[in-house]
């Protein structure tokens, strides 16, 4: 215990002194404050239309109305798109800076077994994630009580609140897979290429009517059947594509801590 706690007290150390938790903080604040722009937008639907760009997008939203469900909706539904990126890139940083800061010799030298390191590293990234998410839906409901929201109830923040948790907690069950490929590719590029990569076919996916099968693409479904907006247009997921998800990140979680407990110091 005194071990993973020296571990997790060391990893969290070394985000602290970084200026990258608070970027990604404020790269995730981004989203409660665009969501906020569309509400005042949709609140002008004459001043949207002369807006150029602006008024284009606030059509994404159209089907909506300027109101407390359609941006709970918003957030959920970024929370899904941008934690996807947001979410891989705080987990390669994690596991890849070892190999770019040239640490991780030295860190599969020393005495703390390797596997209450890399544990540290996933309890890290756990925490880093629920943090911003909690911002993110604290943010939320700073902005929307400016803006004048109505639609407000206990009811509808409870849920939507739940809606974000889960919505972060299925793409935070992903991450492990960007973990090996930050381990054993050693860096950056190979996992936040996978991400990438994998957040595209999650949009062939649902445009091919597959999104509940595939895991990269659940978390995104699970959002859009709680949006006010797109919930009646949304692809339902059911039990097999928690499992899926489920599955995933085991397959992720074991293939990260074998690769470590394997990795030879010497190379």
């Amino acid at each position: 215990m005194n071990a993973a706690r020296a571990a997790f007290w060391a990893e969290a150390l070394k985000a602290r002194r970084s200026r990258v938790p608070l970027a990604t903080a404020a790269a995730f604040s981004i989203f409660p404050v665009i969501g906020g722009l569309f509400m005042i937008i949709m609140k002008d639907p004459e001043r949207a239309r002369a807006l150029g760009l602006i008024g284009a997008k606030a059509q994404l939203l159209s089907a909506g109305a300027a109101d407390w469900p359609s941006y709970f909706g918003f957030l959920s539904v970024g929370t899904a798109a941008a934690g996807a990126i947001l979410f891989a890139f705080i987990t390669a940083w994690v596991f890849g800076r070892e190999f770019s800061d040239h640490t991780a010799k030295e860190l599969l030298a020393v005495h703390t077994p390797r596997q209450v390191i890399v544990g540290a590293k996933f309890a890290l990234t756990a925490v880093w994630i629920l943090g911003l998410t909690l911002l993110l839906y604290s943010l939320g409901l700073g902005i929307g009580a400016a803006v004048g929201l109505p639609g407000w109830s206990v009811e509808l923040a409870w849920g939507s609140f739940w809606t974000l948790m889960v919505t972060a907690g299925l793409t935070s069950l992903l991450m492990p897979c960007v973990a090996w490929f930050a381990s054993a590719g050693r860096g950056f590029l190979p996992p936040l290429g996978w991400a990438f990569g994998t957040l595209g076919l999650a949009q062939v996916a649902g445009v091919m009517g597959l999104g509940d099968w595939f895991p990269w693409a659940v978390p995104g479904q699970f959002s859009l059947m709680f949006s006010v907006v797109y919930g009646e247009r949304a692809q339902s997921v059911g039990p097999h594509s928690y499992i899926l998800v489920l599955l995933t990140f085991v397959v992720g979680l074991a293939a990260t801590f074998v690769w470590w407990l394997k990795a030879d110091q010497s190379r």
